[in-house]
């Protein structure tokens, strides 16, 4: 068997744009209570310009060593208008895996964001900017090109599996992904949820709120 510098797989099935434009009108919280608040990311935050649109798109995914953006540099020619890019760098804090540059032209290829477990720079740039980039954390430090790597296959990042064609979303507060087939009772249910939120702060607002529930949790504590 020969074993090459980065293994290639073809990108998955991009999901449906009208599901992944529904997606950017609801915040990832909303998302996330309906599905046991026990999936997404722990450890990533966003590196970019804050703002209330919701980033949906899908993964095409990067398999890393830690500080080594080659197979990075490949994936690219995987993506897509529409996609984001995920990238599996196992949580190394020594280099970064990509800087202003990079991101920009992440941004020019038509991606819709960027996931690395791992490292960026160039903070000052990247916080300026709309594209949505998410991270562990910052170094100066640069990157090395020496692989090995691999290309759309399933990865971690903070914690969180994301198979090639899951549906990734991300805002302000983090990250999820699941698989396209769950999106569209998500989306109802998520909702549904706002929904109700909304009419919580409806009665707030009036001096209506029915604040009965807390006897209820508070009863059932073991002490």
């Amino acid at each position: 068997m020969q074993f090459k510098a980065i293994r290639k797989n073809p990108s998955a099935a991009q999901a449906d744009p009208k599901i992944l434009e529904a997606l950017r009108d609801i915040p990832v919280a909303a998302l996330s209570d309906n599905m046991h608040r026990n999936i997404g990311s722990v450890g990533l935050r966003p590196y970019h310009r804050a703002g209330k649109k919701t980033m949906a798109g899908t993964a095409v995914t990067v398999k890393s060593r830690g500080g080594c953006n080659l197979t990075m540099l490949r994936a690219f020619e995987f993506c897509r208008p529409g996609d984001v890019l995920v990238l599996d760098g196992g949580g190394d804090m020594s280099n970064a895996m990509i800087g202003g540059i990079l991101s920009f032209y992440a941004a020019k290829i038509g991606t819709v964001g960027v996931v690395l477990d791992g490292c960026i720079r160039d903070l000052a740039e990247i916080s300026e900017r709309d594209f949505p980039v998410y991270a562990r954390g910052v170094n100066h430090r640069g990157p090395y090109k020496d692989g090995p790597g691999e290309i759309n296959v399933p990865v971690a990042v903070g914690g969180m599996v994301v198979n090639p064609g899951d549906i990734v979303v991300g805002d302000m507060d983090g990250l999820m992904a699941f698989s396209p087939d769950d999106a569209e009772w998500l989306i109802e249910k998520a909702r549904a949820h706002l929904a109700t939120e909304a009419e919580t702060i409806r009665a707030m607002t009036e001096g209506r709120w029915d604040r009965s529930f807390i006897d209820a949790l508070e009863a059932r504590c073991p002490n």
